[in-house]
């Protein structure tokens, strides 16, 4: 079993947000996908909507298997949420941005990338006032570079997100109009579709996603969110105006795990000795270790986990190109010391420091097909 690498400048999320930037007559941006050129723009993000779980669950979503301009295209590595955020805010892959997972060091914390706080520890630390979102993530958005080229940015997305680390550090530029529900998710988009002049409008929706880590993808409750998310992607189509173009897309996909699935961190000394921080997520693990004892932990994890993973050392992930052609110098120490993804429905929990998501049935982040392949639907003016 090979990893799948992903496709950078040539088809992952990295690549989506320039080339629609292109598309919309942005100087400068790169069109990597084919699109043609529109006046505006609707990217709706589905949390949690993989490729092939769309494929194999085509019955509860007609709308979105309709679309008859649809391929699949990599999400980038680490399959999660927060990088792929990063990777579609930015335009570049996490070896650029720095969103190398879900948790990562930055210094000497542990960064929960999403809620912006320390990682691992019971009580909630707001990390926003040392861990500058701007300075963690420096680069200019490709909402900056929009707005800036004379494109009214509008991103739709829910009202808590507004203020947040993440929010800040990849989705600063243009409006940000908060949502509660579907409904106001679609009457914003809509409203922002019908503005004058060159729109690009970002929506975002996150229940599948939650839905998934809950139940595992493809359960019962997964299948019908996945048909209000279908009725909400119809919705959007149905009434946006007739210049306007509705491009759909995933950050991740999503494999269902169970209990025999399950290696504890905290539970086998072989793994967390000489271990210093463990970051990342459940299918894949940045290791962080004591000065001089890479090559031990490394052992002790391959001979743990035998084949379930694929388990490099930092320099090895970087030079196989896992987050990107290029990883930065600012970037390289985020990088565990050694960075394991999971094969096939292997996860490494822990119950200790992450008791809550240790219990999810559903896991991503690594480098398999379930977890990397996203959808990439189009409907109105442009072709792909």
């Amino acid at each position: 079993m090979e990893p799948l690498v992903p496709a950078y400048g040539a088809g992952t999320l990295a690549d989506l947000t320039p080339s629609l930037l292109a598309a919309l007559g942005v100087p400068g941006a790169v069109d990597v996908l084919g699109f043609a050129p529109t006046p505006k723009v609707c990217l709706l993000l589905v949390d949690g909507l993989g490729w092939q779980l769309l494929a194999d669950h085509a019955a509860d979503a007609p709308f979105l298997s309709s679309f008859t301009t649809s391929r699949p295209i990599t999400c980038g590595f680490p399959a999660t949420t927060a990088t792929s955020l990063a990777s579609l805010g930015t335009g570049t892959p996490a070896g650029e941005h720095g969103f190398v997972g879900f948790s990562f060091a930055a210094g000497d914390e542990l960064l929960d990338a999403l809620r912006w706080h320390r990682h691992g520890v019971a009580e909630h630390v707001d990390l926003r006032s040392t861990l500058i979102p701007e300075e963690i993530q420096p680069h200019p958005t490709v909402w900056q570079r929009a707005e800036a080229a004379g494109v009214a940015v509008r991103l739709v997305a829910p009202q808590v997100q507004q203020r947040s680390g993440l929010t800040r550090a990849v989705l600063r530029g243009g409006g940000f109009l908060g949502t509660f529900a579907l409904g106001d998710l679609v009457s914003r988009a809509i409203g922002a579709m019908r503005e004058p002049g060159r729109v690009f409008c970002y929506a975002y929706h996150a229940d599948l996603d939650a839905i998934g880590h809950r139940y595992g993808p493809g359960s019962a409750p997964w299948r019908r969110q996945l048909r209000f998310v279908d009725l909400l992607a119809a919705s959007l189509a149905e009434d946006m105006p007739a210049d306007s173009t509705l491009v759909i897309t995933a950050d991740h996909g999503m494999v269902a795990v169970g209990d025999a699935d399950k290696v504890d961190f905290d539970a086998d000394d072989r793994l967390s000795e000489d271990v210093r921080l463990l970051g990342g997520e459940a299918r894949v693990r940045h290791v962080y270790t004591h000065s001089g004892a890479t090559d031990d932990v490394l052992a002790r994890w391959r001979a743990v986990l035998g084949d379930r993973a694929w388990i490099s050392t930092r320099d090895e992930a970087i030079s196989n190109g896992w987050f990107g052609p290029h990883v930065g110098d600012r970037v390289r120490e985020r990088v565990g010391d050694l960075v394991v993804a999971a094969k096939d429905s292997l996860v490494v929990v822990s119950s200790r420091r992450e008791p809550r998501v240790s219990d999810f049935f559903g896991q991503h982040g690594s480098l398999t097909a379930e977890e990397q392949l996203v959808p990439l639907l189009v409907k109105g003016c442009v072709t792909v």
